[in-house]
């Protein structure tokens, strides 16, 4: 890529810039849209359009954190495509509560637009002929054109056959980056074809946990000041707010550095950040998301016990924040993160025990397994600090 190109001296990391952060923003919005979306049709068909959402939510992101780890976000062109592509993010996060009745078109559309619109501008402006960089960049771009007839068919559609069509059409969207976006009678691509930043790269995907972390602290606050405060009340509080903590002291304290540092030093950086970061990272916005929505029901209900749905809701958070980090750990290093599936394990057992308990219960609960973790991290840096014997 010669025109629009990040202006860096060779070697040189670099962070994120004020328009990516305001790009952000966007994001926040459209992960509360899904968290409402799961509490309006608390059940297994309300589960998977909220999965669906997140997905979509997520690959727009993802994608646009990739490019903007190349392009030079101090041209004028390049912020107006960032400001366009803000916009289709905000109508696309607008339909997202009635995606899958009356606003199809407008989600969908909104999608289609974000994925086709940047490559499009990656493969004829930015990108000159007969570059390797206009060759993935086209690939990619004929990807996301064969799903978008698939997402914009499915929205012209109506039950059972839009669910089918967005699910083939996401299959495709999350299958192109696992074959390398290969294309019949075309030559393989390698990862050695992408250029990554790895501190910027690492960098955008931790602050989109802060997004849905912070999404988690405004939907409990939220939820809090629209009802009568008391003791309860404000234990239920506190026991979600120490929730959402215990799952930002996991990720920052422990998985985060760990994979950054991992990353920098892998001899196969491009296909560890895709396993890792494009695929695995979405299992942990999964989690925390899932997490909201159990901590918004806590506070909702604090001294009942919760229906079946609501209590899997509360527990489906942390085991799958828990799994997605021992993914990563699995991924990154090849060792299998026993503290995390233990975790998880504790998890699952409280989720048995809140069957005949309040909702309270399950929540502090919950905060003693994810602080039996974190204990248990703590532990193991200790050991690993003290100097080996001579």
């Amino acid at each position: 890529m010669t025109r629009f190109k990040r202006r860096t001296e060779s070697g040189e990391e670099y962070g994120a810039t004020f328009l990516e952060l305001f790009f952000d923003l966007v994001f926040v919005f459209a992960i509360t849209q899904v968290s409402h979306l799961l509490l309006e049709h608390l059940g297994w068909v309300g589960a998977g359009q909220a999965a669906m959402a997140l997905l979509v939510v997520w690959w727009a992101w993802q994608y646009t954190t990739w490019v903007t780890n190349e392009l030079d976000l101090e041209s004028n062109i390049v912020r107006v495509l960032m400001l366009g592509l803000m916009l289709a993010g905000l109508l696309m996060a607008i339909a997202i509560p009635e995606a899958f009745t009356d606003k199809a078109l407008l989600f969908a559309g909104s999608y289609v637009a974000i994925q086709v619109g940047r490559h499009s501008f990656l493969t004829f402006a930015a990108a000159e002929a007969g570059t390797v960089e206009r060759e993935r960049s086209g690939r990619i771009l004929v990807w996301f054109c064969a799903a978008g007839v698939l997402w914009i068919a499915g929205a012209l559609t109506e039950g059972e056959t839009r669910i089918v069509l967005w699910l083939a059409a996401l299959a495709i969207d999350y299958g192109g980056p696992l074959v390398l976006f290969w294309l019949p009678g075309h030559r393989h691509l390698s990862g050695g074809e992408w250029v990554l930043g790895t501190s910027h790269f690492a960098e955008r995907f931790g602050l989109f946990v802060i997004i849905a972390l912070g999404e988690s602290v405004i939907l409990t606050g939220a939820t809090t000041a629209g009802l009568e405060l008391d003791t309860v009340r404000v234990g239920a509080l506190s026991l979600a707010f120490a929730g959402t903590a215990a799952l930002w002291w996991l990720y920052f304290t422990s998985v985060a550095l760990h994979a950054e540092r991992t990353l920098a030093q892998s001899a196969d950086r491009v296909l560890l950040a895709r396993d890792a970061y494009t695929y695995g990272h979405v299992l942990i916005i999964g989690g925390i998301t899932l997490t909201a929505v159990g901590n918004e029901l806590v506070i909702e209900h604090p001294t009942e016990e919760l229906a079946t749905a609501q209590l899997v809701t509360v527990v489906a958070g942390p085991v799958l924040f828990l799994l997605a980090e021992a993914w990563l750990r699995l991924r990154m290093t090849g060792a299998i993160s026993r503290r995390r599936l233990a975790g998880m394990a504790g998890c699952i057992a409280v989720g048995f025990l809140g069957a005949n308990g309040s909702a309270l219960m399950v929540a502090a609960l919950l905060v003693a397994v994810l602080g039996g973790v974190i204990v248990a991290d703590g532990i193991a840096a200790a050991r690993r600090a003290q100097p080996a014997p001579p």
